[in-house]
């Protein structure tokens, strides 16, 4: 998949329409629906991955976010959220992220990472990352 402007591999880019509702009394979209952007676009860029299911026994869990806001985001919008390695752990992947334009990736709305984890949802420990997302990483 292409670079984005950091050289680093994109692993998905994925379109989200700005909702009116997304709004908040401030004429802009609110700080948390650009945690819904960006789980939407992790969500839907591991269902991409084979072998890697939501429901699965060992199973990923946001661990920690960081969203820099760059600049407001109003309606009516499109843009990408662009999602890329930082870093592969053990039982962790920190993906970093982009919310750009869909017309023109150099207007940035946000960028950060967050951090997933993989778990044994019977246990609650920590377990490998799994083969299909770290070879999907690489």
């Amino acid at each position: 998949m292409t670079d984005n402007s950091d050289n680093r591999k994109v692993l998905a880019r994925i379109p989200i329409s700005v909702r009116w509702r997304d709004m908040d009394s401030m004429g802009h979209v609110n700080n948390a629906k650009y945690i819904s952007y960006l789980e939407e676009a992790r969500v839907r860029w591991m269902l991409t991955v084979p072998g890697i299911a939501m429901t699965d026994r060992i199973a990923p869990v946001v661990a920690a976010n960081n969203i820099n806001y760059k600049r407001p985001l109003t309606w009516p919008n499109d843009v990408v959220v662009e999602l890329y390695v930082d870093r592969l752990g053990t039982s962790s992947v920190t993906i970093g992220h982009r919310i750009v334009s869909a017309t023109d990736d150099s207007v940035l709305y946000s960028d950060g990472n967050v951090v997933v984890v993989w778990m044994d949802t019977q246990t609650g420990q920590s377990a490998p990352l799994p083969e299909a997302v770290r070879n999907a990483s690489a």
